[in-house]
């Protein structure tokens, strides 16, 4: 199946291709992904699926069943963009200022379409069901929750799931998975610094809270240095700080947020009694006051070993041997992690790194971009992941 696969995935990369220039030109914000669905359910709805729309606000659900009854394995691709403005000079920049594709949703959604029209077309499963899900709202709306709250899950239930991720510092023809964790908890962190103002002449009269800040974000690294087994992982960023109204005035008061990272649930739980208590020992000591909140995001991504070991010997007989590494967790986070934590789940990376087209920028850069030979590679790994699961949980039935 492997070779012939690819060979098939590689006829649809001329409109595979077309399909991802065209979102990356009219990208979409997190639940503002209107144009984005009505393409994607009017190409499903012309395969003859069964489609639906408006789930999780602006998402779209197509299923395609097999002659016989089985499991369902769910495809998902996600479909929002960055509030970033797109410096590459290429054809196919977006034209929507401060909004761009900087993290490869476009090539997820036009990959998952390809895989929808070649499963449908060309290799149609003989037993269960193959569902998939374009999703809205992953960076930072939490879209998997919401389509999980309008039951995407179910009718067909879903016994497995599959998602990857393009990845630059991947190159392209080769993929990485990891087994059980697979990124970060993705947890938010503000505070408001409370002093007293005064004349920047006279600091014995007020409370600077510029310097008690300056105090509390050092004091903060010593939760991961000194309180935290360093076999643990934990990342404490401070990512924005705002106070202060002239050079010759003591602020008053201080604002900041941050985000919190960790891969062990437990060690999760801790972060938020651990921070407060050093803003807290902080702030008493040098005369100031606080308040603090914390905003649990996405949990871990855990990926099921067997969907793990599924994908890396779909990569063998796809992609021949040796194209495929597992590495470490990400501490990056990802909204895929609410489905693993509900059915059994494989996320794994796609490389589209490659130094002779420009596709070697990280996600979330202004320069980010595919190298488009990828593309049908994502097409040929998750139309055999899926058949070769449903194969495989079939037999005998």
């Amino acid at each position: 199946m492997g070779n012939n696969l690819l060979e098939q995935a590689n006829r649809l990369k001329e409109q595979v291709i077309a399909w991802r220039r065209d979102f990356h030109q009219h990208p979409e914000l997190s639940f503002e992904e209107v144009r984005t669905s009505q393409a994607v359910a009017k190409h499903l709805q012309n395969l003859g699926l069964e489609v639906q729309t408006g789930v999780g606000r602006t998402g779209v659900v197509g299923v395609l069943r097999g002659k016989e009854p089985g499991p369902t394995i769910a495809l998902r691709a996600d479909m929002d963009a960055l509030p970033m403005q797109d410096q590459k000079n290429v054809a196919y920049q977006s034209t929507v200022p401060g909004k761009m594709h900087a993290c490869g949703h476009d090539a997820h959604t036009s990959i998952v379409m390809g895989a929808a029209q070649f499963l449908t077309q060309v290799m149609p499963p003989q037993k269960g069901n193959i569902k998939f899900i374009f999703q809205p709202a992953e960076e930072g709306g939490g879209g998997a929750r919401v389509m999980m709250d309008d039951g995407v899950l179910q009718n067909p239930k879903v016994d497995a799931i599959a998602g990857l991720h393009v990845f630059p510092a991947v190159p392209t023809g080769s993929i990485t998975a990891v087994k059980g964790v697979g990124c970060a908890a993705a947890d938010f962190i503000g505070m408001k610094i409370m002093g007293k103002g005064g004349h920047a002449a006279h600091p014995h009269t007020a409370v600077d809270s510029i310097t008690v800040t300056a105090q509390v974000i050092t004091a903060l690294q010593h939760i991961a240095s000194r309180q935290v087994d360093p076999l643990d992982s934990v990342v404490i960023t401070i990512g924005t700080i705002n106070g202060g109204a002239a050079n010759n005035i003591i602020a008053q008061e201080v604002s900041l947020t941050g985000t919190v990272r960790t891969l062990n649930p437990a060690l999760r739980e801790q972060m938020p009694g651990k921070i407060e208590q050093v803003i807290k020992g902080v702030t008493e000591a040098m005369g100031a006051t606080y308040e603090f909140t914390y905003e649990m995001g996405y949990p871990s991504i855990i990926n099921d070993d067997q969907m793990v070991e599924l994908v890396l010997q779909t990569a063998d007989q796809v992609l021949g041997q040796g194209k495929w590494s597992l590495v470490k967790p990400s501490m990056g986070g990802e909204d895929f992690s609410y489905y693993t934590h509900e059915v059994p789940g494989v996320f794994f990376r796609l490389g589209v790194g490659n130094p002779e087209k420009n596709t070697t920028y990280p996600l979330h850069h202004p320069l980010f971009d595919v190298d488009e030979d990828a593309l049908p590679i994502g097409i040929a790994l998750l139309s055999a992941t899926a058949l070769n699961y449903l194969n495989r949980n079939t037999d005998g039935q």
